[in-house]
């Protein structure tokens, strides 16, 4: 009798050390000129307070130190409970009024689905799927701070995965949540949100793409 042929066993790839580093949020901190405060609680690199100045005089102080002037603050957008700790739940509840929870079409007894990688809409989703719900997108997002209502980037990108996964089945119901005012129209294309994602990920990208699901559907009746 034959042996039948050894089955080849892909072993697992290592991390890179890129991959094994840690997320930083340091995209949404300003340093030097591109801090836009008057005036800033000025600290030393070596922990010497050195009191309320004018931002100009801070980064002469810097320049002559020969060091960077950063910008430690809050996350904006978000009440301040003390120090640099935000209050987060408008952030999440948001996140809750685009309708951004799965809505399973399967049972826990049916077989795993299977969804091919090669499809344009896995494509869309795996390219938006990373977000860490750091916020920072939403800090960095002009038109919260102008209209509070705005569901924001980071919650429209969270739909924009789910109305690509074909496993999801409330498509309908996604779409109208985030077609009214507060929602994808609102975006005004600034880019703040992509420049500084930490995860690198392009919620504007995402946007836009909301934008032509809700006017299709519009055009189809279906909103």
């Amino acid at each position: 009798m034959r042996a039948p042929p050894a089955r080849q066993v892909r072993r697992p790839r290592a991390p890179t050390e890129e991959e094994n580093a840690p997320i930083t949020l340091d995209k949404a901190q300003r340093i030097n000129r591109e801090i836009t405060a008057p005036e800033v609680r000025l600290v030393a690199d070596d922990g010497e307070q050195l009191g309320i100045v004018p931002v100009a005089e801070a980064l002469r102080q810097a320049e002559e130190r020969d060091v960077d002037l950063v910008e430690i603050a809050p996350l904006a957008n978000l009440p301040v409970i003390r120090d640099l700790v935000t209050d987060m739940r408008e952030f999440f509840d948001k996140w809750a009024r685009a309708k951004g929870s799965f809505v399973p079409t399967a049972t826990r007894h049916d077989d795993f689905a299977v969804v091919r990688s090669d499809k344009p809409e896995r494509r869309a989703a795996d390219a938006a799927i990373e977000c860490i719900g750091c916020a920072v997108c939403y800090a960095s997002c002009d038109v919260v701070r102008w209209s509070p209502a705005y569901l924001g980037p980071a919650a429209l990108n969270r739909v924009w995965t789910l109305v690509n996964d074909e496993r999801d089945g409330d498509r309908r119901t996604r779409l109208a949540a985030v077609a009214g005012d507060a929602g994808c129209h609102a975006c005004h294309t600034q880019m703040g949100c992509t420049e500084r994602c930490p995860k690198e990920i392009a919620p504007t990208a995402s946007i836009a793409g909301l934008k032509r699901l809700t006017a299709r559907a519009a055009l189809k009746g279906e909103l």
